[in-house]
């Protein structure tokens, strides 16, 4: 739908206040962090007439932490995204000063890329490619309320300038912006993020006149040094990959004028350590900590926590590494990954120069904390839609999640479903557990009680040895195409190469040597195929596909048994209206399952509190309302 804007008229002493503007969009989004710009792109991709609002255009897909792209399960769920025709993977490559595949010592499931990117160049070329996306405008405005039909659905925004934006569908993707504080020690600054202000109404808008129920956790950041000032001859050198890998399946893209043909250089990280030196003065000074002096009441993560709580946690612990990344190839600072931290500007000082390497180090921006309110997950369903406002959308960390890639993936799925929504496509996508980590931690968020910060781990899928980085294209572009978001060129790829690996398996399960096909010489750690010039050659990505195939075989055909039979609980649905008030569910039991409204008995079997024996019950009942 095209939006109408209102004819201009003079602005005359007349007027007592600001006239509201009445234009209609499909789509909304609110937010430009990772999971804003990814939200506002699958949306405009599909047809939808978006708009996507942010409290500054220039800091559109911000890195705000660490200029890092990936990592363990994060790569995965990025090379996810790509293949789900996302922007993440491309905009990573085009920006990238360092790429290193981590894990390449254990099994091709634990393999998992990273990129270091130059920040600055990250965040101007997203920047470009929102302005250039068709059926999508981008508008520099502060959202301060949500605003309601007759029916007390969502149908729009409203400004800090007066401004009524109308949307059959509205995407939150805030990020740490609700209601938000900075910590510097005990020094307290309202804002997003350093430099940006806090969207303090909308936050109240979500809890007092939406009805949200809403929380409030923590996260933080390190401080940043110049690099003239660092002797890297003291610390130990991790070079980048040279290999030539990347995030994104397709080809390397030329769409973006400016970065069409740059040409980044390839920098290295580096590696330092904390001191007993730094360790006695971050306990000299706990009391002036925001975290450790009480000031702070939001819950940080656990899997990243500061630096202070490193050093009280872990006791036993006489060093911790602290990373010396690069910020870009356009800037000479360096993010010292490893010392978030809340302490004073002083004791900053002081910890980064008790560091090896770092006793001259000059600290260009400084490390805080930051609190921000969140809506408790357990509200919304596996599409990202909130169940009260069928309308609202949310993704990444208002959702209680943390990291870019998390914020990216949620805001791919979450524009996708506003805009099937706003046009009555049809059903939203939902991804299940088995299909891809998005799945994972989507189904987390609302089956799972979200005490701090969400991070995907390996470790929260079961079905991860299916779930590589090396065959997210295989997965899901099919899915993604069939809903409309990946390209054509990008499921021919997918299909010629299945039809590539389809004839090498037959091909080489009639070859045979020692009275076995290749195929099943494949499955041998110990066979190495390229060190076999007689047999026939493979395109790389064919080769790799069917021999991590052929030696994970044995356990992908259990964790499919498995998924079956989960697949078949998913299968039963359970209304919006089930009645959990039944004979023989705990108490715990029933408030839960009322609270998440599972949309199915597969659901329901993952809520925290639920037993085998009160599934069996609730399939009893789902089965009479069936019949």
């Amino acid at each position: 739908m095209s939006a109408q804007f209102p004819e201009i008229k003079e602005v005359t002493a007349s007027v007592q206040a600001p006239h509201a503007i009445a234009s209609e969009y499909d789509v909304i989004v609110v937010g430009g962090g990772h999971a804003g710009c990814e939200a506002a792109l699958a949306s405009a991709r599909v047809g939808a007439k978006t708009l996507v609002v942010t409290i500054n255009n220039d800091h559109l897909a911000q890195m705000s932490c660490n200029p890092c792209i990936g990592g363990v399960a994060k790569g995965q769920l990025v090379r996810e995204i790509d293949a789900l025709g996302g922007e993440m993977g491309r905009n990573t490559d085009a920006t990238t000063i360092q790429f290193r595949m981590l894990n390449e010592s254990m099994g091709p499931a634990a393999f998992s890329p990273r990129a270091q990117c130059d920040k600055t160049l990250y965040q101007k070329r997203m920047k470009m490619i929102l302005e250039l996306c068709p059926n999508l405008d981008v508008l520099q405005a502060e959202v301060t309320g949500i605003v309601l039909d007759d029916k007390k659905q969502v149908c729009g925004i409203r400004t800090a300038f007066g401004e009524i934006w109308r949307a059959k569908a509205v995407v939150l993707a805030t990020g740490t912006f609700l209601a938000a504080t900075l910590h510097f020690g005990l020094q307290q600054i309202p804002g997003g993020r350093a430099g940006d202000a806090a969207a303090t109404e909308l936050s109240r808008c979500l809890s007092q006149e939406l009805g949200l129920e809403m929380g409030r956790l923590k996260t933080g950041t390190p401080v940043r040094v110049l690099g003239k000032t660092i002797d890297f001859s003291a610390l130990t050198i991790q070079p980048p990959d040279t290999t030539g890998k990347r995030f994104s399946f397709g080809p390397v893209d030329q769409s973006t004028p400016f970065f069409k043909d740059l040409q980044l250089e390839k920098r290295s990280c580096y590696l330092t350590h904390s001191t007993e030196t730094t360790r006695e003065i971050v306990l000299a000074n706990l009391k002036r900590s925001a975290m450790y002096s009480g000031v702070i009441k939001g819950i940080g993560a656990r899997y990243c926590p500061s630096f202070e709580d490193k050093i009280v946690r872990f006791t036993d612990h006489p060093c911790h590494h602290i990373f010396v990344e690069p910020e870009g190839d356009s800037t000479d600072e360096y993010y010292l990954n490893g010392m978030s931290t809340s302490m004073p500007i002083d004791v900053q000082w002081q910890m980064v120069r008790s560091l090896p390497g770092c006793d001259k180090a000059f600290i260009s921006r400084y490390a805080y904390a930051i609190e921000y309110d969140f809506v408790f997950p357990s509200q919304i369903d596996t599409s990202l839609a909130v169940r009260r406002y069928p309308s609202l959308f949310l993704a990444g960390q208002i959702n209680g999640t943390s990291g870019y890639e998390e914020a990216a993936g949620q805001g791919l799925l979450a524009g996708l479903n506003a805009a099937r929504f706003a046009g009555k496509m049809g059903e939203p996508l939902r991804i299940r557990r088995d299909q891809a980590y998005l799945g994972v931690m989507v189904d987390d968020l609302v089956t799972k009680d979200i005490v701090e910060p969400y991070r995907l781990f390996t470790s929260r899928a079961e079905y991860r040895l299916a779930l590589r980085q090396d065959n997210a294209d295989r997965r899901l572009t099919r899915l993604s195409y069939d809903y409309g978001l990946a390209t054509r060129e990008a499921l021919e790829r997918v299909e010629a190469l299945e039809r590539d690996i389809d004839n090498a398996r037959r091909l080489l399960g009639g070859i045979r040597q020692n009275g076995k096909s290749i195929l099943e010489m494949l499955s041998h750690p110990d066979f190495d195929y390229t060190k076999h010039p007689e047999l026939p050659e493979l395109p790389e990505q064919v080769r790799q596909q069917i021999t991590i195939d052929a030696r994970y075989a044995g356990y992908l055909v259990q964790q499919q048994q498995q998924a079956k039979i989960m697949l078949e609980l998913d299968q039963w649905k359970l209304p919006a209206d089930f009645n959990y008030d039944l004979p023989g569910l705990s108490v715990e039991a029933r408030q839960k399952l009322q609270k998440r409204q599972p949309e199915s008995l597969g659901q329901a079997a993952r809520i925290d509190g639920v037993t085998p024996v009160e599934i069996a019950i609730l399939q009893v009942h789902a089965k009479k309302i069936c019949l």
